[in-house]
């Protein structure tokens, strides 16, 4: 099975950079299966029901959510009713929408999604081990899915890495999201699990984290309260991991960064191409 993860979408350069690009690699590269984050999507903060429509129909099969899940307050009422948009699986019991989907590719082959959130340098939330292991363990590789997908958004990489190894064997792949910036440690573990400590953003990198950069800059320099972020308005380009697995067995066998676009130098997964 062929897998494309992007990293963080940020406002609209990183929404042009889907819409643009996304329907052209999936046939480019036969892609089974397209999981992208968007909690920034919507002007930086958050995500509306137009915007996940957008990137859905774009070519995602599904969408994951991080810190800035509810930002925008509509996301309480339609994440409810879309199945394929799944905010972080620790988050306390009682929150609107789910932690985890099982969606379904073109071939029939079955891939679970889930979204879980880091606790260190975070907001408090539960524990992301244990949400990770009850979704596991409720559809484990190999046999109630084909492939699994975990999307780590967390700001430490020791978090990050430490999730990789508790899933290492039993996910196709662990994905870290959350800092835009993405890492050069992709790999296959041990056990047969794709790894990247985070994948990057699909934004303008001409920008601080996707924002303009006058505004975090002065913060950083003063200190004081200041304007509003405003989200970078250059061109966007894409940053994500290519992942291929094992029919059989559901785990990786293939593994390569994905960046394309301006400001960052490109690559592609020459296995693909």
């Amino acid at each position: 099975m062929r897998i494309l993860f992007l990293g963080d979408v940020v406002g609209r350069p990183g929404r042009q950079a889907v819409t643009e690009e996304l329907p052209r690699l999936r046939a480019r590269w036969k892609l089974d299966c397209v999981v992208i984050n968007a909690e920034n999507a919507a002007g930086g903060f958050g995500i509306t029901e137009a915007i996940c429509d957008e990137l859905l129909g774009a070519g995602a099969d599904a969408l994951t959510l991080g810190n800035h899940s509810f930002d925008q307050r509509e996301a309480l009422v339609f994440i409810e009713r879309q199945d394929r948009l799944v905010r972080p699986a620790n988050y306390p019991a009682g929150t609107p929408g789910r932690g985890a989907t099982l969606v379904e590719t073109a071939q029939g082959a079955r891939v679970l999604v889930v979204s879980v959130m880091g606790r260190l340098f975070m907001d408090a939330m539960d524990d992301p081990f244990g949400a990770v292991e009850r979704a596991l363990s409720d559809c484990p590789l190999g046999a109630a899915a084909d492939a699994i997908v975990v999307d780590m958004h967390a700001e430490a990489t020791s978090e990050k890495q430490a999730m990789g190894v508790f899933c290492d064997g039993r996910a196709s792949l662990v994905v870290g999201t959350h800092t835009h910036v993405p890492t050069g440690d992709h790999r296959i573990m041990p056990g047969g699990t794709a790894y990247m400590s985070d994948a990057g953003m699909c934004g303008d990198y001409d920008s601080v984290l996707g924002m303009a950069k006058d505004e975090p800059l002065r913060r950083f320099l003063q200190k004081t309260p200041g304007a509003r972020l405003e989200v970078a308005s250059g061109p966007g380009a894409l940053s994500g991991i290519a992942v291929e697995t094992d029919p059989r067995t559901g785990l990786a066998t293939k593994v390569a960064p994905v960046r394309i676009g301006p400001h960052l130098d490109e690559t592609k997964p020459v296995f693909w191409d």
